[in-house]
């Protein structure tokens, strides 16, 4: 087990060994080697919206309990230094996709359209044999506003980017959910995870039976604002204590909460409860065995949420501090992945897409140049004796204007802000193995270590730049009819729905802003 002891909360300081991290690998390892196609391994990616850190059992959270997260855990590997691609939710998908930092997509915020010229994992995969579904959140179309169904002719749904299948939303969603297969419009009751995690087993029992492997994209709308969960789920994370004393504990914490908090841990409760069907689902259809769950979240967690979403660590959503970018994250996959594991080698969204490619054996050719992910595969092969060893690859950061690296041990973060009508950047050092709530600013005492990175991150930003202008493209450009970013309700293609639509309660005060009626 590539631990450094205990487990509980693993982000103090004192539980890290200076500038190394723990890599688990087996000298000599080969890669998978997969015989007929019904052996080939499954993929589930999940992924929660808005997600902390900090919101798990396994860390010990002073409310939230996470039972069927933490079962997957201790079944599997625990990335416990897993980074998000982005401070926001669509340019984390963008990254799932491409394996690329989200700006070299086109996706540098939420809302924006992910470029046809990429090339998508789901794509790759569906050309290897592989049935492909999409269920849940996309983000990926251009079109801002809480979560409505896609669009049959949208031309960029999840079927224009490699699914077969897909029940998709524009961006959050969450009980009863109104939502979109392949074009129908199709509305449900209860909570929104246990909905797509329902049409997800539904759809992997299909492909059972057809013994064709299957690759699924679960994406939550959880715990994204606005915040709605049933009374039995808020009133369970005080029933999840173990005896009358916690429970009175848990009581105290829960009266304590304003009604926007109780309802996202609500949320929470029932999205962990979604991952036990999940896992009990699989297990029914006899799959469960030879399918890789990755499970992280899109972001940091959110500001002004009791208990705190990312403490100790500094910062949230929409900030390059680690708050806004570290996120849960485990792998389960019992056919090749020693239970009970947990690295804190620094792993990020971008390293999905070329691990995939990597595990399949997918062309070279599947994912645009240049890739800012590495493949994962030999930390997901790791059994036995652990060994030290460092990520190679830096890890790259945009957003809003700043960016930052995360190299190991050492983290820069560029900022720049307007000082006087004129741009002004400032840099700032830190080494998260002693000060992971990044407080104390250490560029003077390393000045090489800041110097060569603030190099990296110089050339790092050239390299996305040109792929922001579209030189990593065979035309050397941007498509010129690449989608900009709007407002659903500003989209002539939704206006017949806005009079239906204003009496649902996700849409009422977001229709009231935009139409002024």
């Amino acid at each position: 087990m590539d631990s450094f002891g205990d487990s509980s909360m693993a982000l103090r300081s004192s539980e890290w060994l200076c500038g190394v991290v723990t890599l688990v690998c087996v000298m000599g390892t080969s890669p998978v080697v997969f015989g007929d196609e019904a052996k080939r391994p499954n993929v589930i990616l999940v992924m929660a919206d808005d997600l902390g850190y900090a919101q798990t059992g396994y860390f010990e959270h002073p409310l939230l309990k996470t039972p069927e997260l933490d079962r997957l855990a201790s079944g599997g590997l625990r990335l416990d230094r897993f980074y998000a691609a982005s401070a926001v939710c669509s340019p984390t998908r963008a990254s799932v996709l491409t394996g690329r930092s989200p700006e070299r997509t086109g996706v540098p915020s939420h809302g924006h359209a992910l470029r046809h010229q990429e090339r998508s994992i789901a794509t790759a995969i569906r050309k290897a044999g592989y049935v492909t579904g999409h269920f849940g959140k996309w983000h990926l179309n251009g079109l801002r506003g809480p979560g409505v169904p896609v669009l049959g002719e949208d031309r960029f749904h999840p079927g224009r980017f490699g699914f077969d299948v897909w029940l998709s939303v524009t961006n959050f969603f969450d009980r009863d959910p109104l939502m979109s297969r392949r074009g129908k419009f199709e509305a449900f009751e209860g909570d929104s995870s246990e909905v797509i995690v329902e049409e997800a087993l539904d759809f992997a029992s299909r492909s059972a039976r057809s013994q064709q492997p299957f690759f699924a994209v679960v994406w939550y709308g959880t715990p994204h604002s606005p915040f709605v969960a049933s009374d039995d789920d808020m009133q369970a994370l005080v029933d999840a204590g173990g005896d009358a004393d916690e429970k009175a504990k848990l009581q105290k914490i829960v009266d304590g909460m304003d009604d926007e908090s109780r309802n996202h841990y609500g949320e929470l409760v029932a999205m962990d409860r979604s991952l036990g069907t999940l896992r009990a689902g699989l297990e029914r259809l006899r799959v469960l065995d030879n399918t890789l769950i990755w499970f992280c979240s899109d972001n940091g967690g959110l500001s002004g949420i009791e208990p705190s979403t990312t403490a100790p660590l500094r910062g949230h959503k929409s900030q390059l501090y680690e708050g806004g970018l570290r996120v849960p994250c485990v792998l389960h996959w019992p056919d090749q992945i020693q239970a009970g594991r947990i690295s804190r080698v620094p792993a990020c969204a971008t390293d999905i897409a070329p691990t995939l490619v990597d595990l399949l054996d997918l062309p070279d050719d599947s994912l645009i140049k240049p890739v800012d992910g590495i493949s994962l595969l030999p930390l997901i092969q790791g059994v036995g004796e652990a060994v030290v060893s460092l990520r190679e690859k830096p890890i790259g950061f945009r957003f809003r204007g700043n960016s930052a690296v995360v190299d190991n041990r050492w983290k820069l973060i560029r900022e720049t802000r307007k000082q006087k009508g004129k741009s002004v950047t400032s840099e700032q050092l830190y080494q998260l193995d002693e000060d992971v709530s990044e407080s104390k600013d250490v560029t003077g005492d390393y000045p090489e270590i800041a110097t060569r990175l603030s190099e990296w991150l110089a050339e790092w930003n050239d390299s996305v730049d040109d792929s922001v202008s579209g030189l990593d493209y065979p035309e050397g450009s941007v498509n010129p009819d690449h989608a900009e970013p709007k407002f659903w309700a500003d989209d002539s293609r939704y206006e017949v729905f806005l009079d239906e639509w204003r009496e649902r309660p996700e849409y009422q005060s977001f229709l009231k802003t935009r139409l002024g009626k």
